[in-house]
């Protein structure tokens, strides 16, 4: 599925794992992805103040049951389609990659999450 993601994007997913499971989430939402994408694009990161992101995104969403890193966990309906985006970007750009701007694109056309609000 992840084929053509470059290592940045792939570690923009893995953020938003790692964000899900420190907030006890039951799947990597939108937000999530937000902030794995902060994490690390450098650039979006000094346009928007991380800690204030985070405190948003803490406050938006609900804690689940305290669960290992190790554990499986999905992506939630509307994570699913910021990457589609992302990949509908990416072709529509006429790239061969889908990057982490590619990602933020997608984020920005979900109505669904914080993205555009930050």
């Amino acid at each position: 599925m992840f084929e053509r993601y470059t290592e940045r994007a792939r570690r923009v997913i893995f953020f938003a794992r790692y964000e899900a499971s420190q907030l006890d989430a039951a799947a990597i939402e939108t937000e999530h992805l937000l902030l794995g994408l902060l994490r690390e694009e450098p650039v979006l990161a000094a346009m928007a103040a991380l800690d204030a992101v985070r405190k948003r995104v803490e406050r938006v969403l609900v804690r689940g049951e305290k669960t290992g890193v190790e554990r499986d966990m999905p992506l939630s309906h509307e994570s699913k389609r910021v990457l589609a985006y992302g990949a509908e970007e990416s072709e529509r750009l006429r790239h061969r990659n889908i990057s982490g701007q590619h990602l933020a694109l997608g984020l920005l056309r979900e109505p669904d999450t914080l993205g555009p609000a930050c």
